[in-house]
């Protein structure tokens, strides 16, 4: 007889909270540079894009405003197959 599994407790109070997560669902790209800032009380990234030549970076501001301009993006060759 199988016994029901208890839940995990957290060993750190934040782990239990969800606001830690990142909200975004960003497709895994191969020319995409995420650049992470050091901020004490928040998680936050910088995106670049290398697409097509990777030498000269294109900014494109934060997650927030990356995600549609990343999303929006019609070169299908560079994400990855599991993405697609």
């Amino acid at each position: 007889m199988a016994l029901p599994l208890a839940e995990p407790t957290p060993l750190h109070p934040r782990e239990s909270d969800v606001s830690h997560l990142a909200p975004h669902r960003i497709r895994r790209c191969t020319y995409r540079r995420l650049i992470s800032i050091d901020r004490p009380a928040e998680r936050l990234y910088e995106v670049e894009c290398l697409y097509p030549d990777r030498l000269v970076p294109i900014p494109l501001g934060d997650l927030d405003t990356s995600l549609p301009i990343c999303n929006a993006c019609t070169a299908a060759h560079i994400f990855r197959a599991d993405e697609d």
